[in-house]
């Protein structure tokens, strides 16, 4: 999928004389007071008293950024953004929402960046409010700064607004034209780079030719008349449609290969009959319902059963699966059928969206997080859902999110989470759990992250994994677990390989049948450990 660069606008909006005159109206130095915009997909989007809004980059009255800083990439599709965006201002980021100290641009900052690319804007931005409340001067502040505001706004027409009261088809519209003639620019720009770069050695290998005095080949002879008319400006040299057609062809073969390459996911899609699991799930529940939960039934039924987008649900349907999760009134079965039926929705390419309805109450999450105390068919659910996560890339990342949140007394965030119920259910001394806790934790290593979130979970998967080889798992699970360790074992090439040295496991305790592994690129004695082993094992 293709990756888009993630950028964070400041601005100081005082325009420097807060750093100067901070410490004498408030008693302490503040560097700026800070507006910060995302700069994405080549727009810039920002939340201010007119709601969410978008232009071309560094098109707002306040000019160029004091910073531009790069918080990452993300491969999230454009349309699904603009979905989400618009979801924000009907919600938390209506302009009626917004609130100078306490949900502003830079709140909706951090917003986007977690959702984009998991990433967090500076600390001291978000800590600026508090800064000036506690001053003596709180009060007066915010009307001053509101008068700043408004310099955040972009000169000329260029913005769009996220309503869908305020036309919103056109809306998307507009933004998808923008954001196709931006890929159109990209990828012409790419082309004609390909193109130069293989011009040019084209020419250096002529050259080499001709100075070695050898006789040209037949089947370079025209590429040197091209590349000889290319470089006197002749316009008869080959056409540059046929360059492009052949570029793309290439392009096209050297995705499939690295798609045929990529170790594809394990998840279980023919598990669980849909329709089925819907209809004892309302029979459960049948007359326990308030209106609103029986048309988020509704809902969940266009979502699963009709094959509508998650359009179709609508903002409080979250609330509804919070309700048959944590309900103790309801049967247990409620719990399982609807764990079920959401592990059936992680294998649908808009399901992100229904995620990020999650991202205040971490309802999911924090239901995730108490497999432990919950039944063998309520564990069994959690997982299949944990696994299938991994079909899209989206969810997958969302998985790995490592943004906090205090859960009863604890620290928790996505990624904890995720180690928790994979390392639960690898241990367990369920066969069904083991299967999918062993899918978990090798989807996990599968997965090629550009962030340092395995340094944290590498050791204690790792630990797991050593454990459960003291057991006698199965040839699939076993491939499973080998792989995911020398993936961990390159992630943390000092812990992982001590673990291993010390701990086991003993290769010669498996009776299997004969492997089939690629081989992996780990340091020096993780790797002869690795082969060592699989050679034992085969």
């Amino acid at each position: 999928m293709e990756s888009h660069k993630v950028e964070l606008y400041i601005y100081d909006l005082s325009l420097g004389m807060a750093a100067h005159f901070s410490p004498i109206l408030i008693g302490k130095k503040i560097d700026g007071i800070w507006h910060t915009s995302i700069v994405v997909y080549n727009r810039e989007y920002f939340f201010g008293s007119r709601g969410v809004e978008s232009c071309n980059p560094g098109s707002t009255a306040l000019g160029t950024p004091k910073e531009i800083k790069l918080l990452g990439e993300t491969q999230i599709p454009y349309s699904v953004f603009i979905q989400y965006l618009s979801g924000l201002s009907e919600t938390n980021y209506s302009g009626s929402n917004y609130q100078l100290l306490h949900n502003n641009c830079n709140n909706f900052s951090q917003e986007i960046a977690q959702f984009l690319c998991s990433a967090n804007i500076p600390k001291y931005i978000l800590d600026l409010p508090n800064e000036v409340l506690n001053s003596s001067l709180g009060p007066a502040v915010p009307a001053l700064v509101a008068q700043l505001e408004k310099s955040a706004r972009p000169i000329a027409e260029e913005q769009r607004r996220f309503s869908r009261e305020n036309s919103p088809d056109l809306t998307k519209e507009i933004e998808e034209a923008r954001y196709n003639s931006f890929l159109l620019e990209q990828r012409r720009k790419t082309l004609t780079e390909k193109l130069a770069k293989k011009e040019r050695k084209k020419e250096k290998k002529r050259r080499k030719i001709l100075k070695e005095g050898g006789v040209v080949p037949a089947e370079l002879e025209d590429i040197t008349m091209a590349d000889t008319a290319a470089v006197n400006g002749n316009p008869e040299s080959t056409l540059p449609s046929e360059q492009v057609l052949a570029l793309e062809e290439e392009e096209r073969k050297e995705e499939e290969e690295k798609k045929k390459a990529r170790d594809p996911p394990i998840v279980f899609k023919d598990l669980i009959d849909v329709k089925d699991e819907f209809d004892s799930l309302v029979a459960l529940i049948d007359g326990k319902l308030s209106p609103e939960e029986q048309k988020s039934t509704e809902e969940l039924q266009q979502y699963m059963i009709g094959d509508e987008g998650s359009w179709a649900l609508s903002d409080g349907f979250l609330d509804y699966i919070n309700r048959l999760l944590n309900d103790k009134n309801l049967p247990a079965d409620v719990r399982v059928k609807t764990m079920n039926l959401l592990a059936m929705a992680a294998l649908k390419d808009d399901v992100i969206l229904v995620l990020h309805q999650d991202r205040k109450d971490h309802v999911l999450m924090n239901f995730a997080y108490e497999i432990d105390r919950l039944s063998r068919e309520e564990q069994e659910a959690v997982a299949l859902f944990m696994a299938n996560m991994f079909e899209n890339l989206s969810s997958s990342e969302w998985l790995l999110y490592i943004s906090e949140w205090q859960y009863n007394t604890q620290q928790i965030s996505n990624i904890r989470v995720t180690t928790k119920v994979s390392v639960h259910c690898l241990l367990s001394d369920n066969p069904i759990l083991q299967d999918r806790g062993s899918a978990i934790i090798y989807n996990l290593a599968a997965k090629e992250v550009k962030t340092v979130v395995f340094d944290d979970i590498a050791v204690e998967i790792t630990m797991a994994l050593l454990q459960y080889f003291n057991q006698k798992p199965s040839e699939e699970q076993l491939f499973r677990c080998m792989k995911a360790l020398a993936r961990f074992a390159d992630v943390s090439r000092q812990e992982v390989p001590q673990l291993i040295q010390m701990i086991g496991p003993e290769p010669k305790t498996f009776r299997v049948a004969k492997i089939s592994l690629k081989p992996v690129s780990t340091s020096s004695f993780t790797h002869n450990y690795f082969v060592s082993t699989i050679k034992n094992i085969l």
